[in-house]
């Protein structure tokens, strides 16, 4: 098995990408700050009605509604609740996302599971840190990060495990370490 660490990784993809993060809890709070440090270009996405968009406008983080962050995103990465993700997903994401962005997740389970099924001409991949959000921000500032784990389940335009480990290695997964698995890998040996 193949760890995978900053120096195998191009924060310059990262960098060089429109990221939407849709969420701002423990999770989505994380990744935006995390990747906002690393030199990207990070909005967070949320509804009009959130207690988190003061919270994120605070943090020095662009903010927009859901359907209108993810119509520039090269990158839409989905930190809510697998309970929610669906309905976002088909109400707010699916028509707006443009034509080869990439849809990401931290947990495989509405993709395996088949709840999500997203449009062909989108590639769809996981970066899912090994702990909770706090966590991965903590250890983010202490530069010490936190394993992640990555994978591609469709691939449009051929370069998505690269996007893929330059947003992990952009959230201090490099730091510590990066293993490559699958959707189905992870959805299962997370429930079971």
């Amino acid at each position: 098995m193949q760890i995978y660490y900053d120096r195998d990784a191009d924060q310059e993809i990262i960098k060089n990408k429109n990221v939407v993060i849709v969420g701002y809890g423990s999770q989505g709070h994380a990744h935006a700050n995390n990747l906002k440090d690393s030199g990207g270009n990070v909005t967070v996405a949320l509804r009009s009605d959130s207690s988190s968009w003061v919270k994120a406008e605070t943090a020095g983080l662009e903010v927009k509604e859901v359907s209108e962050a993810v119509k520039d995103a090269d990158m839409v990465m989905v930190l809510i609740p697998d309970e929610l993700q669906s309905d976002i997903y088909k109400n707010e994401i699916e028509n707006n996302i443009k034509e080869g962005a990439v849809l990401a997740f931290a947990h495989g389970f509405n993709i395996h599971f088949g709840e999500i099924v997203p449009r062909e001409d989108i590639s769809v991949a996981m970066i899912a840190p090994k702990g909770p959000g706090h966590l991965l921000r903590r250890t983010y500032q202490e530069e010490s990060g936190m394993p992640c784990l990555v994978a591609v389940e469709t691939d449009v335009n051929g370069k998505t495990f690269e996007l893929a480990l330059s947003y992990a290695s952009g959230i201090g997964g490099g730091r510590a370490g990066v293993l490559k698995t699958t959707f189905k890998e992870e959805t299962e040996t997370d429930l079971f």
